[in-house]
């Protein structure tokens, strides 16, 4: 700022408030935020893809049999629990295969 852009007669700051200039009138910005963990160096492998959405698929099922298995021991109807079940595997299946970092 040039002298003639200041205001002349400043207010003193608020209580709490901070006397140092913002970030971006200092010409700096902060850092980015770090990721928690380091990006692969390489893609992953069509194989090794096909694999670990294979062995989550099979965690899916079994998040679908534990509903099951808790619904059926509360005396739930079965067209309940089988609806519970189809729905839960679709969408968990779904969100699974349809994710780009697998």
């Amino acid at each position: 700022m040039t002298p003639m852009e200041q205001d002349p007669d400043p207010l003193p700051p608020a209580e709490g408030e901070s006397v140092e200039p913002a970030a971006d009138d200092r010409g700096e910005l902060d850092a980015p935020a770090v990721p928690f963990l380091d990006r692969r160096g390489h893609p992953r492998r069509r194989a090794e893809s096909l694999l670990v959405r294979l062995i989550a698929t099979c965690g899916v099922v079994g998040i679908a049999v534990a509903i099951a298995a808790v619904m059926g021991s509360q005396d739930v109807a079965a067209w309940v629990i089988g609806l519970v079940v189809a729905v839960t595997c679709v969408v968990l299946s779904a969100l699974l295969w349809s994710s780009r970092t697998l």
